[in-house]
């Protein structure tokens, strides 16, 4: 602190710039630059005085911060964003062991297998792949091989040129290949020229990590990453793809040469049930201090995350959020009670994330449902047509042209899979024929107020 302070007595030094250098000039700093209201303990004054500058410090005790926290004692552990240890993946034993299966040749040097992983949100794809391809590159270099892998998150580099360009900026080092990968300003063909260069000079084996591959414009980069190789783009380094998707029929609107090459092995992750939640939640349970957790909170947390989704990323938030809560309202303990308050924070959060990257059409198509539902008592849903209908009335108000009848069915299927909604068949006898019915599963007004955010800005 002494010499924070001792800087600020100095007379201050400004560098001024005059062509064709730097140089230094020492120069006086007026009095009001320094002059502040007197002191409220919560500030730091400074008073000028002749040539002396002093200060007064912020009482010691200021109560603007929370000095130590009551009921977390390691938050990062309930964070989305965190890769847990060995010990701290639940419920996922075989589907990780089928994982490294898969791409266990790379740790000698040879190419993995290509893998496409399935499954709804929060169900595990994210965490094992990441998880299994960090212990390869650590197994790997046991081995004297060189391995890496780069994660793109498909949501947010949708086109081709983002995609490869967060690949060869994730997979580079300036220092040792002499390569410069630019956020922008290069063509597709040359930021894959630089990624091929920087494989082969770096790495003898790469994973690639393509998470909600759906969400990508085209397939023309699986098509490049599945075939490097074949092709002669990489000699040195092999390459593989893990493609990680929410939607199980993806794989049906695949050009056919990028199904073959990318879809060599496939996984399914099933929703996890109200047991596995719970031993995720007490592996996780260390993020809070000690005799903090009620013992029912996390059986609480587990069989609303269980009975809804089985989404683990869901019960973590909910645990997270009732903490939050507790710490807001100055409670010593996380009680049943803000879980319930939670569920409702992560039921937003949950819905916000599973349709974060989706079309604007395939929010309209929502926004219908949730419009005809916040309208009427009736639980049994809502045929297409009527759907339809109300979708049409959204297009007209935010000035889009409508898609085909066709297409808003395949996006309700899409929902569906999702269980955001719920579809049933109906037979109308003869008169009618049969007929689907849709159903919101979310909230209504969660889903209109999430989809609407910023429209009245």
């Amino acid at each position: 602190m002494s010499s924070w302070l001792s800087h600020y007595r100095r007379l201050q030094r400004i560098r001024l710039k005059l062509l064709p250098e730097y140089v230094t000039r020492w120069v006086w700093v007026p009095r009001s630059l320094f002059e502040t209201p007197a002191s409220d303990g919560n500030r730091i004054t400074t008073h000028f005085t002749g040539n002396e500058v002093s200060y007064s410090m912020p009482n010691a005790s200021d109560d603007l911060f929370t000095r130590e926290d009551p009921i977390f004692s390691n938050k990062e552990l309930l964070e989305i964003n965190h890769l847990p240890g060995e010990g701290r993946i639940v419920g996922r034993d075989d589907e990780i062991s089928d994982l490294a299966a898969a791409v266990n040749p790379a740790i000698f040097g040879q190419s993995p297998s290509n893998v496409l992983i399935y499954g709804k949100t929060g169900t595990g794809k994210s965490l094992c792949a990441k998880y299994v391809s960090q212990r390869l590159v650590d197994t790997a270099s046991e081995e004297d091989v060189t391995a890496t892998f780069a994660y793109v998150d498909c949501a947010q580099d949708t086109t081709e040129t983002q995609a490869v360009q967060t690949i060869a900026d994730g997979v580079n080092e300036p220092s040792e290949t002499g390569i410069k990968v630019p956020d922008k300003g290069l063509s597709t063909s040359t930021y894959y020229k630089r990624l091929w260069r920087i494989l082969d000079a770096r790495y003898d084996v790469v994973l690639i990590l393509l998470d909600e591959i759906d969400k990508l414009s085209d397939d023309d980069i699986l098509m490049q990453l599945s075939r490097a190789g074949e092709a002669g783009k990489i000699e040195r380094c092999k390459l593989g793809v893990i493609g990680i998707s929410n939607k199980i029929q993806y794989k049906d609107r695949m050009d056919e040469r990028v199904k073959s090459s990318l879809c060599e092995r496939e996984f399914v992750f099933p929703p996890y049930d109200a047991n596995q939640l719970r031993n995720i939640m007490d592996a996780r349970s260390d993020a809070f201090r000690d005799d903090v957790l009620d013992p029912s909170t996390i059986p609480r947390a587990a069989a609303l995350a269980a009975r809804e989704h089985g989404d683990a990323r869901k019960a973590i938030d909910i645990l997270r959020y009732a903490g939050e809560i507790a710490q807001s309202k100055g409670a010593q303990t996380v009680r049943e009670e803000f879980v319930t308050q939670a569920r409702e924070r992560a039921e937003t959060d949950r819905f916000r994330e599973l349709i974060r990257g989706s079309t604007p059409h395939s929010r309209y198509v929502l926004q219908a449902l949730a419009v005809l539902s916040l309208s009427s008592d009736r639980q049994e849903g809502f045929r297409t047509s009527r759907v339809y209908e109300v979708y049409e009335n959204i297009c007209d108000g935010q000035g889009s042209d409508t898609l085909s009848l066709r297409r808003v069915r395949d996006l309700l299927k899409e929902h569906a899979f999702l269980d955001i909604i719920e579809q049933s068949k109906h037979s109308g006898g003869s008169a009618e024929g049969s007929y689907t019915k849709h159903q919101l599963l979310e909230d209504p007004q969660v889903v209109k107020d999430v989809l609407t955010e910023g429209d009245d800005r």
